[in-house]
């Protein structure tokens, strides 16, 4: 038997040949407008020089990295299809855990040991961002099986009303944050309710729909967004009524005077910083817990069979629209946060790419999971970033990334998620009921 399955997986090494040759190939077209041309001014005009030796050099890597990858993975399987069949223990919600509990220790201590490095924690910041936005996305997506092209729409409407709120009543920021995230979560019920009846490509099409919709009314609507101009001003939250100003206004203690220190535009950055870390860590607890309830419960169900959900007498309706609401109010909050931080606002900061990028978040880290939530995060900001040697190729990598995390993991980084509730068994020891 164990003969017959190692044939079943070898490979002959003209099957191996064939396979690269069909790699190079591809990799020869890709290659083509993004290796082997390149524009170089001469003399105030642009003119295409050919760079056929790198393009030869790239194509020749595709070739053997992929007959090498495709024979190490025949040895692979070779060997596993050898072996007797060994009962094994799945450890993967232990190993979750520890891997949570070391991205959690890590953030915490984050800002300690790069206490003067304000690009490191400017970049965790964002990370942090993308994170409670794709927790908020994976209520609707992950959870309720609802796929959402509009969500971006959400973090406007929330930085957006902390904008308005200030300049026309003076509201603070933690004033606005509540009513930001309900405005936020009414809006996902006006989204939700005339859609409550299309599933798949029809609903992503009407949310993208949506989202492209609040956009252009924030750039038109002048007289209460200013048009492309933008909100500028927002003022940044601050400690208990302490602002992160060298010169507070009269009457007023600044951080560093209260605390007695002296005074350091990194202050501001590391409150940001962990501020942001409590919210995400609060909407991590609360849809770990929503999750649990019988309204999670309820998204889990009607993500797998809204029909045998119907039919249990079950009502959808009101579980899509709280999935609506509760998404889009922690996007509204994650809105808040960014506004305030940014200190500015405009329309063109709530485009269909970042609708893309949370949602890429989602799919990539593993839909229904909140770890893999983080980790896609972390993949898809730091790779641009740590890409900046090679901003000639920055996207390039950036597509190859995900694409190879597609083919190799399609269900997401972490695609196992741990089971909202456990039946117990009925049956005890010996066949007695």
């Amino acid at each position: 038997m164990s003969a017959v399955i190692i044939a079943r997986h070898a490979r002959t090494p003209a099957e191996r040949f064939k396979d690269a040759a069909w790699v190079a190939f591809v990799a020869l077209l890709l290659g083509i407008p993004m290796v082997g041309l390149t524009t170089v001014d001469e003399g105030g005009a642009l003119t295409v020089q050919t760079r056929f030796g790198m393009l030869g050099a790239f194509v020749g890597a595709s070739f053997a990295g992929r007959f090498i990858f495709r024979w190490i993975m025949d040895q692979v399987q070779n060997r596993r299809a050898a072996k007797p069949p060994v009962a094994k223990i799945d450890r993967t919600p232990q190993a979750i855990k520890v891997i949570g509990w070391a991205v959690l220790g890590a953030s915490i201590t984050l800002p300690i040991v790069f206490s003067e490095n304000r690009y490191v924690i400017d970049t965790a910041t964002t990370v942090l961002i993308y994170v409670m936005l794709g927790w908020g996305l994976n209520v609707v997506v992950g959870l309720a099986g609802l796929l959402d092209l509009g969500y971006v729409a959400f973090y406007a409407v929330g930085a957006y009303t902390y904008a308005l709120l200030f300049s026309h009543f003076g509201w603070t920021f933690w004033e606005a944050l509540l009513v930001a995230g309900a405005m936020a979560a009414a809006f996902g019920i006006l989204l939700g309710y005339p859609i409550l009846r299309l599933r798949g490509d029809y609903l992503a099409i009407v949310t993208l729909g949506f989202g492209e919709i609040i956009r252009v009314i924030l750039v038109n609507w002048t007289e209460l967004s200013n048009g492309p101009n933008g909100i500028g001003s927002i003022p940044r939250p601050t400690l208990f009524g302490l602002p992160f100003e060298r010169n507070p206004a009269e009457g007023t203690q600044s951080f560093a005077t209260f605390f007695g220190l002296e005074f350091s535009g990194m202050h501001r950055i590391i409150f940001l910083y962990y501020l942001i870390l409590v919210l995400a860590l609060l909407t991590n607890v609360f849809v770990a817990r929503l999750r649990k309830l019988p309204v999670g419960r309820a998204w889990e169900a009607l993500r797998e069979d809204e029909i045998a959900c119907k039919a249990m007498g079950m009502n959808v309706t009101n579980v899509k629209l709280s999935a609506f609401a509760i998404g889009a109010m922690l996007g509204g909050f994650a809105g808040v946060f960014f506004a305030a931080r940014q200190g500015f606002i405009s329309p063109e900061s709530f485009t269909f790419t970042e609708s893309a990028t949370i949602l890429a978040i989602v799919v990539l880290g593993g839909m229904g999971s909140q770890l893999g939530v983080v980790l896609a995060a972390l993949v898809l900001v730091l790779l641009p970033e740590l890409g900046r040697n090679f901003s000639e190729y920055r996207m390039l990598l950036f597509g190859t990334a995900m694409v190879l995390i597609m083919v190799w993991k399609p269900g997401g980084l972490l695609a196992s998620r741990e089971p909202t509730i456990r039946l117990k068994q009925a049956a005890t020891e010996g066949g007695e009921a």
